[in-house]
């Protein structure tokens, strides 16, 4: 079952570059009744592996890519290397409620935005 999960979220990882926080995240709290912090670690754990590689290397190859595109994403990821050691350390520290509902209202947010803009 999770590794038809983990397939279902790749998909939508490749086609949009979303994943964890915005679809496996609810599945696990909503579907599966994870609490919102074992649901944000279990994400993390699956963003372990190179996740993105195949998909990364098809946009390569069809030129969508470039050494610049590269070289931004890899210093984006030293940022969320630490970044989500940051928001590790706040996130345990929340009350699962508060987390929870800032996790909603951050979805709604960004919803909204793309949906009017």
């Amino acid at each position: 079952m999770m590794l038809g999960l983990g397939l279902f979220v790749g998909i939508f990882s490749g086609l949009f570059g979303i994943g964890g926080g915005i679809i496996l995240i609810p599945i696990l709290v909503l579907l599966l009744g994870y609490s919102q912090v074992a649901a944000t670690g279990t994400s993390l754990i699956a963003l372990l592996l190179p996740v993105g590689f195949l998909a990364v290397l098809e946009y390569y190859k069809a030129g969508k890519l470039d050494a610049s595109n590269i070289r931004t994403g890899l210093f984006i990821s030293i940022g969320m290397f630490l970044g989500a050691y940051i928001g590790a350390k706040f996130a345990l520290q929340m009350p699962a409620t508060i987390l929870r509902k800032s996790f909603s209202g951050f979805l709604v947010l960004i919803a909204l935005r793309l949906w009017l803009f």
